[in-house]
């Protein structure tokens, strides 16, 4: 299985620096993704939903740490990609 398209909005809050959906074989897709902002760097948190009790579960998640390395790498990867196009097209307007 892989991540065949990854799409980021990027977001100014504090702690929260972007949504991020993410395809899987161009058949799959897992949306609102979050690129958190945390005191060790950045982390991916997979889509949550909060309970009656208000405590969050996940929606969608890895079961692997090797699959969730790989896509907090890649979806890190288009955060970066983005800022940095952001940037730069800021940059060409102003």
């Amino acid at each position: 299985m892989e991540i065949t398209d990854v799409r980021i909005i990027l977001k100014n809050e504090p702690k929260l620096k972007a949504y991020a959906s993410i395809t899987f074989d161009n058949c799959f897709v897992v949306r609102e993704l979050k690129i958190i902002s945390g005191s060790e760097g950045y982390f991916v948190s997979m889509p949550s939903r909060r309970t009656q009790k208000g405590n969050f579960h996940d929606i969608a998640h890895p079961i692997t740490n090797d699959m969730r390395k790989k896509i907090e790498d890649i979806v890190l990867d288009a955060y970066e990609r983005k800022l940095n196009s952001s940037g730069s097209e800021s940059n060409q307007t102003g």
